[in-house]
């Protein structure tokens, strides 16, 4: 039996009862754990400290935890975790709920005037989205952008289709539903009403009914049974009045419920009772990995079709969406081009609407007016479909083709209108482009996967292929330049497993590359680091390099160490165009999208905190005095690669700079694709190109990759 790895709808609506307790709370931290887990540490004024954890991958989940077993924080927090900081530290939760009765849980914040919520989809691919007061995402673990619905950061979040809700429906909408199925309870109760099969089961052994009973054979008594222990289960859910159980079989859990299963009854299994849902599910989550069947199930070969069936699916789906879009978008510039083709008539229609209302004619006696007017052969009133008052709209049909048009502005107005909405929507069609594209690479890479599988398969000695491995790793060097005396690049790419070696370094901290010459060069990520990088880092026999533009990082080329004797550097010109792409790149130039710009170097002695008398300097600006040796026209472009040798790791600078310390790279240039989306297709080029794609995972993960790339946005280059 396997245990279960997703939250019911049944199950987030008792978590929803149990969290609401801790209103009130406020937030300490936010953490991320990889792609898919996040933390939120609390306080909640009775209770002490709270541990909040949300899954969105394999596993979805969302649950409080023992603090004495949450993992230990990250060393250096992602992205999506720091904004998460920003917008949440000393916040308090002021509500929790469920979406109908979807699998997803929103969770509200509060913090003086600032309302944030957090949406948790915990169904399909799993998401976290972040939204503000006016519903629109700051940002989201994935973009989703499909014909259905669109959430990515700067659009209005949107919830899925709405379903029904089990434990919501009146008893005529639910007999309804039930003779709408030409198949027995249980399988309508889990699909027409939306139950599930455990849930729909358990409603059935509530009512006394026998779960089989074909629908052409219920009686009203029997659906008066029915609907009262569904009513029973919601009046359950909402009061918190919850027996916890965790189900093991063989101590291997199976399942965690906020009550006793009569279902799980049956199945004789082991049981244990929990003070609360939370903690069952607390101890459940910990548990599942450990299980025996879990660990036999993740050594047996995974469904590829499926997963292929499921990508192509997506894009079938995604495809659809382009043509609708196409299709509305074309739908609205005719609609716009009618409008000046029968000018007069739209016209006239809008100034007598304007002219009734100035005289103070109610909405229905205009609707009555064009009425009569249609009636009488009046090609304006004829042409007049609908009145909204509400709205001040009207909608008129020419030449079979319906148009609204706003009574409060004139025809021009309204046609520009029709073409900045055909605008809009051929923009959601470049998004849905690029989505595809996403999909395209993944459904490519799990085929990839599927191929590396059959190729591990068919090698017919397993032993000597771990020996040949060793061998490979034993060449690994430990000199400054690994892709001689090691491995080649293809053998890196080709190794089924890569040794992780990591050391941490000072200048981690900062953005940072080693030139081809192997200096060292750190860079600012703010005013804060500009600041410290200048006043404890910049040493006598340094070079100090900037952008002519505003709004680039203090960028330093070290002559050595901190705690190392300085010595003068030589500075040749590849070396010095090198820092100068690098300071460049991520500068305001790449924001702005620009190609390329010049930069200049100077020595530490150039650099003061002083400035003339009168003038300001802002945190985070030097003054620079003195001739400067300038560098021009020089390409804002990175790359991005994983480091194999001597240590396991990203690395980004000037691609010149990183090609020889990498295995395989990508190069980037001030494209379209934000900053988080271009870490992702980035990281799922590494995933195509190295067949150890647990080593890609553990080493270069989206939000890794993604601080290495410049702000703003960008795309890939094709090599």
């Amino acid at each position: 039996m396997d245990p279960k790895q997703e939250l019911t709808s049944v199950d987030i609506a008792a978590l929803v009862t149990e969290l609401r307790r801790y209103t009130g709370a406020k937030v300490d931290k936010t953490y991320r754990y990889g792609d898919d887990l996040l933390r939120f540490r609390m306080r909640d004024f009775d209770r002490g400290r709270l541990e909040l954890l949300i899954e969105v991958g394999t596993q979805k989940r969302i649950h409080t935890a023992d603090p004495d077993h949450v993992p230990d924080a990250p060393e250096r927090p992602p992205n999506f975790a720091m904004m998460l900081r920003n917008r949440l530290s000393g916040a308090d939760l002021v509500n929790v709920e469920q979406f109908e009765f979807d699998r997803i849980m929103i969770l509200s914040f509060e913090r003086g005037e600032e309302m944030t919520r957090i949406i948790v989809e915990l169904f399909g691919d799993g998401n976290v989205a972040v939204v503000d007061s006016a519903g629109e995402v700051i940002q989201s673990l994935e973009t989703v952008r499909l014909k259905s619905r669109t959430v990515a950061p700067g659009a209005q979040y949107e919830f899925p289709d709405s379903r029904v809700n089990p434990l919501q429906v009146t008893y005529d909408r639910f007999i309804s539903l039930m003779n709408e199925s030409d198949t027995d309870i249980v399988r309508t109760l889990a699909t027409q009403l939306n139950l599930g099969g455990l849930y729909a089961e358990e409603v059935c052994a509530r009512a006394g009914i026998d779960k089989t009973t074909q629908i052409t054979n219920t009686s009203d008594k029997i659906y008066r049974a029915i609907y009262t222990a569904l009513e029973s289960l919601g009046t359950q859910l909402q009061s918190g009045d919850f027996e916890p159980r965790l189900y093991t079989d063989d101590d291997a859990v199976i399942d965690a419920t906020p009550f006793p299963l009569e279902e799980r009854k049956q199945q004789n299994l082991d049981v244990t009772t929990y003070d609360s849902f939370n903690g069952a599910l607390d101890v459940y989550f910990r548990e599942v990995d450990r299980n025996p069947a879990a660990e036999e199930s993740g050594q047996t070969r995974p469904d590829f079709a499926a997963e292929i069936a499921k990508k192509q699916r997506i894009i079938e789906q995604q495809e659809g969406a382009i043509d609708d879009f196409e299709q509305r978008a074309e739908a609205e510039r005719s609609r716009a081009e009618l409008l000046y083709a029968n000018y007069e008539l739209v016209n006239e229609i809008i100034e007598t609407i304007q002219t009734a209302r100035a005289e103070d004619t109610s909405w229905d006696e205009i609707r009555e007016t064009f009425a009569m007017g249609a009636e009488r052969g009046i090609d304006a009133a004829a042409a007049v479909v609908s009145v909204d008052g509400a709205e001040a709209m009207v909608t008129i049909e020419i030449d079979d083709m319906r148009v609204p048009v706003n009574v409060d502005v004139g025809v021009e107005k309204n046609a520009d209108q029709r073409y900045t909405e055909a605008k809009r929507i051929e923009e959601k069609k470049e998004g849905a482009l690029t989505a595809i594209e996403n999909t395209r690479e993944e459904l490519n890479a799990v085929k990839q996967r599927r191929d590396a599988w059959d190729r591990e398969d068919a090698k017919p000695d397993t032993e000597d292929n771990a020996d040949n491995t060793e061998t490979v790793t034993d060449k690994v060097n430990t000199g400054t330049e690994p892709s001689r005396m090691g491995p080649t690049d293809d053998e890196w790419l080709s190794m089924t497993s890569i040794p992780l070696q990591k050391n941490d370094d000072w200048y981690e901290q900062f953005r940072w590359f080693h030139t081809s010459t192997g200096y060292l060069v750190v860079g600012g990520r703010n005013a804060d680091q500009n600041e410290t990088l200048v006043k404890k880092y910049l040493n006598k026999h340094d070079r100090f390099f900037h952008t002519e533009a505003h709004g680039g990082p203090i960028t330093i080329l070290k002559a050595s160490g901190p705690s190392e004797p300085a010595e003068p550097i030589e500075l040749t010109a590849e070396t010095r165009r090198e820092v100068a792409q690098f300071a460049i790149s991520y500068s305001s130039i790449w924001k702005e999208g620009r190609y390329a710009d010049d930069a200049y170097v100077v020595t530490p002695d150039q650099v003061s905190k002083t400035p003339e008398s009168g003038e300001y300097i802002e945190k985070g600006s030097f003054v620079i005095r003195g001739d400067r040796t300038y560098i021009r026209d020089v390409a804002a472009e990175i790359a991005v690669g994983i480091q194999c040798a001597d240590e396991t790791q990203v690395i980004g600078g000037p691609p010149s700079a990183i090609a020889d310390r990498v295995p395989t790279m990508v190069q980037v240039r001030p494209g379209r694709y934000a900053q988080n989306d271009a870490a992702k297709l980035a990281y799922r080029e590494f995933r195509n190109r190295f067949a150890d794609e647990s080593f890609v995972r553990k080493i270069a993960s989206p939000d890794k990759i993604q601080e290495f790339l410049p702000p703003g946005g960008s795309d890939l280059v094709d090599e």
